[in-house]
């Protein structure tokens, strides 16, 4: 098990203000003691390769590795022309994370928005047929999809179509392959979802290939059922907070103990910072106990 940190903190700043930039990040991260540093597709205002390796560069010399990439293609909207572009962007963005991540790195992949005129069954053939798609591009550049449990990307509408894990598990059945496709595993995204975390890892972990490690409160007053009937805003809700990774809701001693069992041996992304630097770096010193506790055996 590997440690990646991922800025959640500074989204906006890198994506949309350009208040920073991924190299201002690359250089912050030094600080944290992590391994890896997951990207996001808006980190970058261009995806000339000349850019693209000197992101590459600027993350090995600070002693980092590029392990997954985060993007958010969007499967299910109505428009078929916008589903054909998305599939022609994730595409891009496989061939963009072997050049900076070289084999066996990780590139996410969604399903798309609930959007409320698409029925479940229309929805579902989209994503499975994207997917299929997407895969012998993966396996040509040998880079893996890591489909995630997600709830919404931060610059979404509409929550995640396979939010739920019973429509999460039906895309994951619909889809054989094993090797250059599995689950990126987010146990508060199962929480949010009003599913048990543990529950779905115990039935995906044969096929988790990376997985986001964070932790969620709820703001005071609000309840689960109050966020999932009110969520319609444009990214996540204020009531939905980040804070130190295992002091939250999740059970992360099981979650370790069932993956530690499985022989898992991938990354772990911490998505965290909300509150500062310091959280962040808590939340990554949480994790590397959790890996001498549950994988005493594996380098890292």
């Amino acid at each position: 098990m590997k440690i990646s940190a991922f800025p959640k903190c500074y989204l906006d700043d890198i994506s949309v203000h350009r208040t920073m930039s991924v190299f201002d990040w690359i250089e912050m991260a030094k600080e944290l003691g992590a391994e890896g540093l997951e990207m996001y597709v808006g980190f970058f205002p261009t995806w000339e390769d000349a850019f693209v390796d000197s992101v590459a560069e600027a993350a090995h010399d600070a002693g980092f590795v590029i392990p997954m990439l985060c993007c958010s293609p969007d499967f299910t909207n109505p428009d078929p022309d916008y589903r054909k572009r998305e599939i022609e962007k994730e595409a891009d963005m496989i061939r963009v994370m072997r050049r900076m991540g070289g084999p066996g790195s990780v590139c996410r992949i969604l399903s798309g928005q609930a959007y409320p005129e698409v029925p479940l069954e229309q929805g579902l053939e989209w994503v499975v047929d994207a997917i299929q798609q997407l895969i012998p591009v993966a396996r040509e550049h040998d880079v893996v999809l890591g489909m995630e449990n997600h709830y919404k990307d931060g610059y979404w509408k509409y929550v995640e179509f396979a939010q739920k894990m019973s429509v999460f598990l039906r895309v994951l059945d619909a889809i054989p392959e094993r090797k250059h496709f599995g689950v990126q595993y987010d146990p508060s995204n199962a929480i949010v979802a009003g599913d048990d975390p543990i529950e779905l890892l115990e039935r995906t972990v044969d096929r988790v290939v990376a997985m986001h490690a964070s932790d969620r409160y709820l703001a005071e007053g609000t309840t689960l059922d109050d966020l999932r009937q009110s969520d319609g805003t444009i990214g996540y809700s204020p009531n939905l907070r980040h804070g130190v990774t295992g002091k939250g809701l999740n059970d992360y001693d099981k979650i370790f103990s069932i993956l530690s069992a499985a022989g898992y041996d991938g990354w772990v992304s911490i998505e965290d910072g909300m509150n500062g630097m310091g959280e962040m770096k808590e939340s990554i010193d949480f994790l590397k106990r959790m890996r001498d506790k549950y994988f005493p055996q594996q380098p890292h």
